[in-house]
């Protein structure tokens, strides 16, 4: 057997599984692809390898332990290869972090044009930020912008920073733990971009079990899922500049959201490569909404919560 034949028995063996394909990849022949890629780098670090070379035992041995990750264990590709691309950058990922996939990737490939204005020295906060992709991304798409990154979740933290330094943007990129916004001080943004929690516990219940392998934290978030999210809509506008703009994913949760605030004008997004639920919000809008997010805040934390400083 060479590396060709293997690669499409690998593919036959997981069209024949009952894997779920969408973290990062969505057919059996790009997975394939990718655990083959892992496993020659493996065992053949320092080899110049092409499909038509043979496929010593090594090899097999390998290949054969990470098919039976993805397929007995249901384990995403990314955390078996600990690599994802997301908008055209490789991003080192574990299951302390969720797998790279939002849809925001097609904005930072366009600068967020026409959306929103960046000039000069602005700043952009990524919050929830997990492996640190998004803030990444938007740091070397846009060389002139400071990014800063928060997450609540210390172990997320520690491979954004290892992405960062991969992708040498240490003077560029600042790494902050945070609960919201609570660490980020006055600080006002020009930008910011969440993909927060957002899955309902229903949804999760039935979730495939790729998703199960994921850290909860960064999928669910209450009852409804929209339990950060009213909080961002709450505490975004006192951290947006007056022209300040807020982007968000909330993913199958759209109509959940559309529901709770009728009266917020969200301005929900299309993407060519796929994806939904991702809306735009002026500091405006968000100023205008105040009421009706705090309304809704209040009876999901108590008015207790908000007088201690839970808003920031």
């Amino acid at each position: 057997m060479n590396i060709s034949e293997s690669i499409e028995k690998t593919r036959q063996q997981l069209e024949a599984s009952d894997v779920f394909y969408g973290h990062g990849t969505d057919n059996s022949r790009d997975e394939a692809l990718w655990l083959v890629q892992a496993a020659i780098a493996k065992v053949y670090p320092d080899m110049e390898i092409t499909r038509d070379s043979p496929a010593n035992t090594e090899y097999l041995a390998q290949l054969d332990d990470f098919i039976k990750l993805r397929i007995e264990e249901h384990m995403p590709v990314a955390y078996i290869t600990g690599e994802a691309w997301f908008c055209g950058l490789p991003f080192k990922v574990d299951s302390n972090v969720l797998v790279p996939r939002s849809p925001i990737a097609e904005l930072v490939a366009e600068s967020f044009q026409p959306w929103v204005r960046l000039e000069g020295n602005c700043r952009i906060l990524d919050l929830c930020t997990g492996s640190g992709c998004i803030a990444c991304a938007i740091a070397v798409h846009l060389p002139e912008v400071l990014v800063d990154a928060a997450d609540i979740s210390p172990l997320a933290l520690s491979l954004a920073k290892e992405n960062r330094a991969r992708l040498k943007l240490d003077d560029r990129l600042r790494i902050v733990q945070s609960d919201g916004f609570s660490e980020l001080g006055g600080q006002k943004y020009q930008l910011i971009v969440t993909n927060p929690p957002y899955v309902s516990n229903e949804e999760y219940a039935g979730l495939p079990a790729e998703y199960l392998l994921e850290p909860k934290l960064g999928l669910t978030s209450g009852e409804d899922g929209l339990d950060l999210v009213v909080r961002i809509l709450a505490e975004s506008a006192t951290h947006l500049e007056e022209d300040g703009v807020l982007i968000c994913e909330v993913g199958a949760t759209q109509p959940v959201l559309e529901a709770l605030f009728p009266r917020i004008p969200f301005m929900w997004l299309e993407f060519e490569h796929g994806g939904e639920g991702v809306f735009i919000l002026k500091r405006d809008d968000l100023e205008a909404a105040k009421q009706d997010i705090m309304q809704e805040l209040i009876k999901r934390t108590g008015s207790d919560w908000i007088q201690a400083g839970g808003i920031n």
